[in-house]
């Protein structure tokens, strides 16, 4: 028992220490709102209340020392009020619920009322609503309602990506761009209590390009990405009059673009070739699919690839890929006779960086004590080469883990002739020749004897005609 009027003496001192100091707790309409009862208050031998307005107003809820419930079951507040505990959620807050909400607590026949709670509007908007475009411009605004007498709180909003923003408790205006796209979120500060309100922004733009090239090779896929956002439907970006959609290429070393593909925007949606470098688009560009694949890459794939959305009010999305081609170049060819010497070179066309290696595998019947587990150099060079060295080579470009492209070269070895090999191709060839003679000699006496003959019978014709 002593410990029980110990611990109501204690809470009554509480109490008193709070009186008078009002809760400030801010809301938008709509939203879910809990009053918490000052902390340390759940004695059992306690009764509580919930008034509205005042100490003596209108009774929203109550909790008895039976455990037994009670929530106000009409309109305003029908099926809005419950309680967690002690506390009082309200759900769907309306606009008349903005105001004053007092919690008494009945102890041992002494009715106690603490601080009132002020339940104040928060609203937030976006100007122009969304969606928008890159370069339109955006205004946020998040206020409060205030009350005379007492401080006016810190608003200050957080970026998507959770930067904070100037401090400000007018409109945020700023040029919108894709890196503004997503939750934004107004940070209401009071007495150290913080209320949070987020508000969605749709900034139409493309998926971010690679932050490293797309790499391909003769052995290997190409793909050049370029897509719409995946909540980015097409309707949105027609709603903001598209013009025109290509793709453009400048290849390497050139500076001057080349049209590959037009989309013609007339419904279904097709793409249109300017240029034929057997490069697919995707085959469902309203899905927002603009890449563009080829089932192998080539030489002259290098080099930047440009996706280009236009707009009537002259706003522009684009996105550059970068394509690097790997290639495996073999010095004198790839139809080698056994004893010469052999060059391997793979590369990019120019240095790597520091962050990509390249691995060899050559042919499973080829050994090659320069290659180790960390020593593959851009450049092999065999002095002679053999019959293991022919078949298939492979070279890998890696960046950590993670393999990136591939190239693929295949080497034909034919056999060194020996000595005898060369006496035979000569004897053979000796052999021939007599042959050839032989039948020429043959040949020209055959057409003597027969113009012999000829001359003969016509003598003794002409000599019987003659008698």
């Amino acid at each position: 028992m002593r410990n029980v009027i110990r611990s109501v003496v204690l809470l009554l001192a509480a109490l008193m220490s709070n009186a008078g100091a009002a809760e400030m707790i801010y809301a938008r309409v709509g939203e879910t709102v809990t009053l918490q009862p000052p902390g340390g208050i759940n004695l059992q031998a306690s009764y509580i209340y919930w008034k509205r307005n005042r100490e003596d107003g209108p009774e929203l809820a109550w909790r008895n020392t039976f455990g037994g419930k009670w929530t106000a079951p009409d309109e305003p507040w029908k099926d809005r009020l419950s309680l967690s505990g002690d506390a009082l959620i309200i759900k769907d807050i309306q606009q008349t619920d903005f105001g004053t909400f007092v919690f008494k607590l009945d102890v041992g026949g002494g009715v106690i009322s603490f601080t009132p709670y002020k339940l104040l509007k928060l609203t937030v908007s976006v100007n122009p609503p969304s969606p928008l475009l890159p370069g339109d411009s955006l205004s946020l605004s998040c206020y409060t309602q205030t009350l005379e007498g007492y401080e006016d709180p810190e608003i200050q909003w957080l970026h998507p990506s959770g930067m904070k923003m100037t401090e400000s408790r007018g409109p945020l205006t700023v040029k919108a761009t894709g890196q503004d796209n997503g939750q934004w979120t107004c940070v209401v500060t009071n007495d150290k209590k913080v209320t949070t309100a987020k508000v969605s922004v749709t900034v139409l733009d493309l998926s971010p390009a690679p932050l490293q090239p797309q790499y391909t090779s003769e052995s290997w896929p190409l793909t050049v990405p370029c897509s719409l956002l995946a909540h980015i439907s097409w309707e949105q970006i027609k709603a903001k009059d598209i013009q025109e959609v290509h793709w453009y290429f400048v290849p390497e070393p050139s500076l001057s673009p080349q049209r590959l593909f037009s989309l013609s925007l007339d419904d279904p949606l097709t793409w249109e070739a300017d240029q034929d470098r057997g490069l697919c688009p995707g085959p469902h560009p309203k899905k927002g699919n603009l890449s563009l694949t080829r089932n192998l890459g080539r030489e002259e794939d290098k080099g930047d690839y440009v996706c280009t959305l236009e707009f009537k009010n002259g706003a522009t999305l684009n996105r550059t890929v970068h394509v690097k081609v790997l290639q495996i170049i073999s010095s004198p060819g790839t139809e080698l006779i056994s004893g010469q010497q052999l060059n391997l070179t793979c590369s990019l066309g120019h240095p790597l960086t520091s962050d990509l290696q390249l691995k060899w595998f050559p042919p499973g019947r080829s050994s090659l004590s320069s290659l180790t587990s960390d020593r593959h150099p851009a450049r092999l060079t065999i002095p002679e080469v053999g019959p293991g060295v022919g078949g298939k080579w492979r070279c890998e470009l890696w960046q950590s883990d993670v393999r990136l492209t591939s190239a693929e070269i295949t080497l034909k070895i034919e056999p060194r002739m020996s000595l005898w090999m060369l006496v035979v191709i000569c004897s053979v060839t000796v052999i021939v020749i007599l042959l050839l003679i032989l039948v020429f000699i043959l040949y020209r006496r055959r057409q003597v004897q027969l113009d012999h003959s000829d001359s003969f019978l016509f003598d003794h014709t002409g000599l019987l005609m003659w008698h």
